[in-house]
């Protein structure tokens, strides 16, 4: 009888799939909080070392068009001619926006180690494949396949670290993951800079740069699909106690685990839920101000009056003093509590005053130019704790799923049309461009604290019908946020 009780069937299809995990489970069902300290730790260096660096690799690759272009890539491939270039930017996100449901229905579906293993190895290849573009037509469409192929680790990412880790632990994770961006255009300047004298003056050194950036990618799969704990159920090296804390501390987010099951009113419920439209159109807004940091600051510096190599190692500040953003932003998030849409705001309030520096500065004041340049990018403190909070504040497996590769369509078209903003006609000073960036960054700011004030007044309502917060039912029927009575929203 013992045994029977043990393999007692779980219904996945309502359930999520950590319940079979519990109802396995033999032994004590209480545990230290030094255990679950020491197995935090354990997972902190194994699973946030690889996100941090499959995503330092990913804005690696996406990022390399802006040094290339200062290499010959606009001359050898006609980009210079009117909006081409900036277009060769912007329909990148086309194929984000494009490939991001795929893959995460994909993952939730599969295996996501293998689905992430198998997209970044493709886009390995692909990338490498730009160095026999011949012309500004094959560019465009290598540039659409490599976003599609790209899209769905970000979003992926953000369902890892859901399933492996409570809410107040998540922002910091992002966090740590999301610097890479940051940290790596510190990096990637100097790796571009010995392969940019390859072919000492020619227009050829472009392409070693995306030759060995795709190597090294392809490289990188082979240790995704072999060490990227995927969640708690699969996780290899894990005993029967430490899976089993793995998964019960996952109760308190009230959002499961994992339920490969694809649920269409959960999908409407997404669509139909106004905190889901405000991320959206925060995610979209921040990002108009990636435009000009993705794909044109080494441009922009070489029109300061430095030369193509100097303007490269100038930007080496940008990156160390980002990352640096990036990962304090997502620290104070995770230290002080109900601060995390007041933190979005106060990053958004860096891009303003870089906008308004690159605005409005004399060209001779290279100074105060360069300082406008290295925190234009200060939203990205704000979007790595955006991600936690979407993460945080929504349950149901689908509509997780859903509003994760959501907030994605959205970061997607904020950078879609933050390059063609900057026109060549503006150059070098781009003043429409940053004024755009200054009104929109303006705007993100108002919408997170109106989130903000959406997720208490949802809290306040809750709490006067007397259901109080509690995780019993967190594996119960894979209920979203807004059936669960129980939930309640960070803010």
């Amino acid at each position: 009888m013992e045994e029977l009780k043990q393999t007692t069937t779980v219904d996945t299809v309502h359930q999520d799939q950590a319940m079979s995990i519990l109802q396995r489970y033999a032994g004590d069902t209480t545990w230290t909080l030094e255990e679950e300290k020491k197995l935090t730790r354990r997972l902190d260096r194994k699973l946030i070392s690889l996100l941090a660096i499959t995503y330092g690799l990913q804005y690696y690759d996406k990022a390399m068009l802006s040094q290339a272009a200062l290499f010959g890539l606009r001359e050898d491939l006609h980009l210079n001619v009117g909006d081409r270039y900036s277009f060769s930017a912007s329909i990148f996100y086309l194929g984000f926006i494009v490939g991001s449901y795929p893959a995460v229905l994909m993952a939730q579906r599969f295996p996501i180690e293998r689905v992430a293993a198998g997209i970044v190895s493709v886009w390995g290849i692909c990338l490498m494949c730009s160095a026999a573009c011949h012309n500004w037509q094959g560019f465009f469409v290598q540039r659409f396949f490599l976003g599609f192929l790209e899209s769905g680790i970000s979003p992926m990412f953000m369902l890892v670290v859901g399933g492996w880790y409570k809410k107040p632990e998540q922002a910091l994770r992002m966090g740590v993951w999301y610097c890479a961006t940051g940290y790596v255009s510190a990096v990637s300047p100097l790796i571009n800079y010995g392969l940019g004298h390859i072919s000492g003056e020619g227009r050829n050194s472009w392409k070693y740069m995306y030759l060995v950036a795709g190597a090294i990618t392809i490289l990188w799969a082979i240790v995704i699909l072999f060490f990227l704990p995927p969640d708690p159920i699969r996780a290899k090296g894990l005993n029967d106690r430490e899976r089993y804390i793995a998964v019960a501390r996952m109760r308190e987010n009230n959002s499961g685990v994992r339920n490969t099951h694809f649920k269409a009113e959960q999908v409407w419920e997404s669509l139909m839920d106004v905190k889901f439209w405000l991320v959206f159109a925060t995610a979209f807004l921040i990002m108009i101000a990636n435009g000009p940091v993705s794909s044109f600051i080494p441009i922009i510096i070489s029109g300061f009056g430095f030369n193509r190599l100097n303007s490269l190692l100038l930007t080496l500040p940008a990156g160390i003093i980002i990352g640096t953003i990036e990962l304090t932003a997502p620290y104070l998030a995770y230290r002080i509590p109900r601060i995390r849409t007041w933190v979005i705001a106060v990053c958004q309030l860096g891009t303003v005053l870089a906008s308004i520096l690159l605005w409005k500065l004399p060209r001779s004041s290279k100074g105060g130019l360069l300082f406008g340049c290295y925190i234009l990018a200060s939203f990205g403190g704000g979007y790595a704790v955006l991600m936690g909070l979407q993460i945080a504040n929504t349950a149901g497996y689908t509509k997780r799923s859903v509003t994760s590769s959501g907030i994605f369509v959205g970061y997607c078209l904020g950078n879609f049309v933050g390059p063609l903003l900057f026109k060549p006609k503006d150059a070098p000073a781009y003043v429409p461009g940053f004024i755009a960036v200054l009104i929109t960054s303006i705007i993100a700011a108002v919408l997170s604290i109106v989130y903000r004030y959406v997720c208490i007044w949802d809290n306040q309502n809750r709490d006067k019908t007397g259901i109080v917060e509690a995780f019993e039912n967190a594996y119960d029927d894979d209920l979203t946020d807004k059936k669960n009575p129980q939930f309640r929203y960070t803010i």
